[in-house]
Formats: structure tokens, sequence, C-alpha cells
């Protein structure tokens, strides 16, 4: 169990970007550093109200928002009508959706990283920045026939 009273690293980057840190907003950043998913607002204050119970979905709302707008935080829209969140990642990747259960897995790809390049030159342009989702089925339910209507 992390210490309490230990800053975590979404904390530090809150206090380098001058935001003012509530111990609710403290809280927040905390649940958000811990998380192995890409929570969206509602989990966030599910876990974050067992920390602290005072802490209102408004609060989290206001948060998050609050650290996309400084630039720490990065929010996702992955088709499934909830904006999900993570940490600006130290490192670049992109994410497969798997349609079935929700689960988001990162991973990042030289040969497609390159071909994102390559084809933005072909265009006549300096590739900046990108983001790529990939959604599909495991491949052992992709196999599956679909059953019949009858």
């Amino acid at each position: 169990m992390p210490d309490r009273n230990m800053p975590d690293r979404l904390e530090r980057q809150c206090e380098i970007k001058g935001l003012r840190m509530t111990e609710q907003r403290r809280v927040i950043a905390r649940v958000l550093s811990q998380a192995t998913d890409h929570p969206d607002a509602e989990e966030l204050h599910r876990r974050a109200v067992v920390i602290d119970p005072r802490i209102s979905i408004a609060t989290v709302y206001r948060t998050v928002r609050l650290f996309e707008d400084a630039g720490i935080l990065e929010r996702h829209d992955f088709r499934d009508g909830r904006s999900r969140y993570e940490e600006v990642p130290d490192e670049h990747h992109d994410h497969l959706i798997d349609l079935q259960t929700g689960k988001v897995i990162e991973f990042r790809n030289e040969e497609i990283e390159r071909l994102q390049h390559l084809v933005a030159e072909r265009l006549g342009f300096k590739l900046v920045d990108h983001r790529l989702e990939l959604y599909g089925v495991p491949l052992e339910a992709a196999a599956k026939p679909e059953p019949k209507e009858g």
C-alpha cells in the first residue's frame, strides 16, 4: 500500500504546473496514478469515495477537466459513450480496445509508427502527433458462428 503522505507522480505534475491541490484533488490524483486501466469519471468517483466519502461526482468531473486542461491527463473516447482517462504517458503508445469487455490494451509497434510517418510524408505533411485506436474482438470469439434465430 503506498504511503498516503508521499506525493505520487500525478500529484507532483500538478504541483509543477502550479495547480492548487486540495485534499480531494490529491485523492483523485492518487486514484488516477494507481489506475492500471483507463477509468471513466464514475469509476474514479467509486474509487475515490472509498478513501474520502465527501468527494462528489461533480468534484471528480471538475478535477479531471482541470488536470486535462493542464496537460497532465489524457481523455479518450473509446466508442463506449464514456470519457476515459489516463496520465499523459512518458512514451507514446496506441490502444487496442476489446469490444466485448471494454478492456484497453496499450501497445507500441515500430512498423505502424514508421508507416504513419511515411503516409504523412507522401501526402505532403510532417507528422507531429497522432492517436491510433484499434477495435476488435478476441480471435476465439470472431471464429464462432453467429447463433441462428429461429
